[in-house]
């Protein structure tokens, strides 16, 4: 197992006036970001704020669209076409390159949120849409998302790709989390997060919530913004992490050398 990951966490999902999460002190830790793109979360200004942070401290910008689902946070089944999702990933995908460009710099990956991000695990129809959204848009972005129909399709593209890590979400026997509204679908406990992240990172495993060892292999490891542990969670995390040998690395380098390694072997 590489001793190198990429961290990466949720960002940018206020709205208007409301607030979500610590995102100055995430940015510390990390070197990814997905930043929300104003369909779950986020609007114009704090995508602005947000992505001028991320500038400021080196951390790659990600786009993270949902579906169109304000007071749902981007949770709920919406039953939007293929189309659909490849037109709004696009114009999500859009708007946050914007305040990219205008801060002199550019989007490094896409991974979908919330419902869409678990359907394009199973389903290969909106799979392929947000593979073909973003051979339309920018096929150069890395294609983030958990051991999946997203995943494959994006191999079979030829895009680049990140298998995602989770430290704080359980994972059911078939490799998919546990969905939110169940329970143990979020951990809680600081240590455990910190000895499943580290297990996932040097094994290349994980224990499912009913106890089945699962092969897990991971280019970054996501730390949820919204949990109100977050930053502390985050310092556990990395520091374990560090203290174990790994070295925390920007995506596009974990990814491209896996990638290189692949196609030597």
């Amino acid at each position: 197992m590489s001793a190198v990951i990429d961290l990466v966490a949720d960002i940018g999902e206020g709205f208007g006036a409301w607030r979500m999460g610590e995102d100055e002190d995430l940015l510390k830790l990390v070197s990814s970001a997905n930043i929300a793109c104003g369909f779950h979360a986020g609007d114009p200004r704090i995508m602005d704020r947000t992505v001028a942070m991320c500038r400021e401290r080196g951390v790659g910008i990600g786009a993270h669209p949902s579906f169109p689902d304000l007071v749902g946070f981007g949770r709920r089944a919406f039953g939007a076409s293929p189309y659909e999702v490849e037109t709004d990933l696009i114009y999500q995908m859009g708007a946050l390159a914007g305040f990219a460009a205008a801060h002199g710099t550019r989007l490094q990956h896409v991974t979908p949120h919330g419902r869409l991000g678990n359907d394009v695990v199973r389903d290969r129809a909106s799979a392929d849409a947000v593979v073909t959204a973003v051979q339309r848009f920018d096929p150069s972005l890395i294609v983030v998302s958990f051991p999946g129909e997203l995943i494959e399709a994006a191999k079979e593209a030829g895009l680049r790709h990140s298998v995602i890590g989770f430290s704080d979400r359980a994972y059911r026997s078939d490799g998919t989390l546990v969905p939110r509204g169940e329970p143990g679908a979020v951990i809680h406990d600081e240590d455990e997060v910190v000895e499943r992240v580290l297990r996932l990172v040097l094994e290349g495993v994980v224990t499912s919530i009913d106890g089945v060892e699962l092969a897990v292999s991971c280019d970054t490891v996501l730390l949820h913004g919204d949990n109100e542990k977050a930053v502390l969670f985050a310092n556990r995390v990395r520091d374990s992490l560090v203290g174990a040998g790994v070295r925390i690395a920007g995506m596009a380098e974990v990814v491209d050398a896996r990638m290189a390694a692949e196609t030597r072997a």
